[in-house]
């Protein structure tokens, strides 16, 4: 950044008033608990951690195990981006701070050790309510200051939020205090006690963060003790991006297939590299720990199982709000199904249609994908043939108000003509011989909002296939409420090493990579060498 820049940026920056970020004292719509009086949640050394009397307390003596690094108490229920957080704390003696959008190194820093944004406090309070670069950067404010950080430059002071030594005064020495960190887009406020503490932008785009690690830091150095009580999160819109929730449920199915966790992450980091103004986070192992894991979310997809094993099925009053809010909702494989009542008539109100027992089915056959809609999910798809655990005949309104099929195709009969079961050979599947069947569609709401379903997606390997990858990265950024690209949202095809990475359950021995590999070949063959 040039110094005519920054001194543009500095001039917008001193424009911009405190209206938008202030929230009144006592205001606690929208703060969700994140610490339920154990460290259930929470990621320390127990030499160093423990919760009692409804509070955090990481300590360090005379007697105990030394300290070679600063250590951390981590939150891993979720990560946090655009957030209010408020908390109590006591320092005793040493100095400690609450991280923010941190992040971690274990093989070169060792465990419990992270770097990130820290807001500061310390017994002295020499220190309470700076802003510092832990592992990251210098101290990047100072109590009292309101600063710029342009990349290359140390923090420049741009104005003040208050004389240092006044502001300390009002803080409480060797008692408690209530601190609050207010970070939206790259903007970050200190206060404690409800005064402003200090007032920053990141404007480094290199090295600032958007999002990352919650945690408590406990400083080497001579014995200290520090409290932490109260904590409580508030998501905040991510005005100048979409935020896209994954949601993986655990593997089900054995290696490469329902592949949930590894899917999702691939997906979300496709996205995030292929589609500006999006943000994607995953949360792995079902329905989110995290209570606040939808509250700023613009998007939310889902890829697990199904009926009862459902995420949202111990959780629908959760869904419904959800498509109350106008959230965009997308659901892979064996997510489109949901048991018949209320589960499938949300799922329905979702994405406009479901998988029901009894009615469809879910066989292993070859889907030849000729013609496409006008649509934007089907930009840039070209004819392609692929097997997988194509499930069909989805329980759709009878009207299609509001549904598009995207993936359609004529069923081999034989899939058709299997023993009746509550997944296969239905009476009302049998009478459609022959019909076109959809596998892939997508629903404007009443309201405006949007939903998709896809019921491919059992072998982890088909994510390899540029147009089967690309209906779904296509889906995500339409029902986001992004514009889809003319020729699609372009992404690499992963290497068959890269499909082998996060996967639920160990390699077999009798892992056919050969065939995986010969298919991803032929892949690319048809896609012109892409």
């Amino acid at each position: 950044m040039t110094h005519k820049i920054l001194a543009l940026a500095i001039t917008a920056y001193l424009g911009v008033g405190m209206l938008g970020y202030s929230m009144a004292i006592g205001d606690e719509r929208g703060f969700v608990p994140i610490f339920n009086n154990t460290l259930d949640g929470w990621d320390g050394n127990p030499a160093y951690w423990k919760a009692d009397d409804c509070t955090i307390i990481g300590e360090t003596t005379e007697d105990g195990p030394p300290l070679e690094n600063n250590q951390f108490l981590i939150w891993r229920h979720g990560e946090v981006d655009d957030f209010a957080l408020r908390f109590s704390y006591r320092m005793f003696s040493g100095n400690s701070g609450m991280q923010y959008r941190s992040f971690e190194n274990p093989e070169e820093w060792g465990r419990w050790v992270i770097g990130g944004y820290q807001a500061d406090f310390d017994a002295a309070e020499r220190y309470s309510g700076s802003l510092f670069g832990e592992r990251y950067r210098v101290m990047l404010a100072w109590r009292g200051q309101k600063t710029v950080i342009g990349a290359g430059l140390q923090p420049q002071e741009v104005g003040r939020v208050g004389d240092n030594d006044e502001l300390g005064a009002l803080i409480n020495k060797n008692d408690w205090n209530d601190y609050e960190i207010i970070v939206r887009g790259y903007r970050i406020i200190h206060k404690i006690n409800g005064h402003v503490m200090i007032d920053a932008e990141d404007q480094d785009q290199e090295m600032r963060r958007r999002s990352g690690l919650l945690a408590i830091q406990l400083h080497k150095g001579p014995p200290m003790k520090v409290q932490v009580r109260d904590i409580r999160l508030k998501r905040l819109p991510m005005e100048d991006k979409k935020k896209i929730v994954f949601v993986a449920g655990a593997g089900s199915h054995g290696y490469m297939a329902h592949a949930h966790g590894a899917a999702c992450v691939m997906l979300a980091n496709m996205i995030n590299e292929n589609v500006p103004g999006t943000h994607a986070v995953v949360y792995l192992g079902g329905y989110p720990k995290d209570p606040t894991a939808f509250d700023n979310a613009d998007t939310v997809v889902v890829l697990s199982d199904g009926a009862a094993g459902h995420p949202f099925h111990a959780h629908l009053d959760t869904l419904e709000k959800l498509i109350q809010r106008g959230t965009g909702i997308v659901m892979l494989h064996y997510a489109v199904e949901a048991l018949k009542g209320r589960p499938g008539g949300l799922l329905t109100d979702a994405i406009g249609g479901y998988f029901e027992t009894w009615y469809s089915v879910n066989p292993f056959w070859t889907a030849q994908f000729n013609a496409f809609p006008d649509h934007p999910i089907a930009r840039g798809l070209q004819p392609f043939a692929i097997e997988d655990e194509w499930y069909y005949h989805m329980r759709f309104p009878s009207d299609m108000k509001g549904v598009t099929p995207i993936l359609t195709a004529i069923p081999p009969d034989e899939t058709r003509m299997v023993d009746e079961h509550c997944r296969s050979g239905t009476a009302a599947v049998k009478a459609n011989m022959g019909q076109p069947e959809h596998m892939s569609w997508a629903y404007v709401r009443p309201d405006g909002g949007r939903g998709f379903g896809f019921t491919g997606g059992h072998w982890h390997y088909n994510w390899a296939n540029d147009n089967f990858r690309k209906v779904v990265l296509n889906a995500i950024t339409w029902v986001a409420g992004l514009e889809v690209p003319e020729n699609g949202v372009p992404s690499r095809s992963p290497t068959c090493e890269e499909l082998n990475e996060n996967q639920d359950t160990p390699r077999p021995n009798d892992y056919d990579e050969a065939k995986v590999r010969q298919l991803l070949e032929q892949w690319k063959q048809e896609s012109g060498g892409s």
